[in-house]
């Protein structure tokens, strides 16, 4: 099941950096605190608007972004 469909594009917020469901937390910002080791209960915790699905969606909004770079063959 896709959950792309909670990343939003808004271009007057957080400019025009993919969000979460309209919020101002963007998918990086999400990322990044994983990378940080923070754990997703910490992150729901310190973002309770956010739910679990949400940090699923930026994963996955990782994947196809990663996936579509890699597929592009270098000139």
């Amino acid at each position: 099941m896709s959950h792309l469909n909670r990343i939003t594009f808004e271009e007057g917020k957080r400019g025009g950096k993919p969000c979460i469901r309209g919020l101002r937390i963007t998918v990086y910002d999400v990322l990044d605190y994983l990378a940080a080791d923070m754990s997703e209960d910490e992150i729901l915790g310190d973002f309770p608007d956010l739910e679990p699905e949400d940090i699923r969606a930026c994963l996955e909004f990782a994947a196809d972004r990663e996936r579509k770079m890699v597929s592009v063959p270098a000139e």
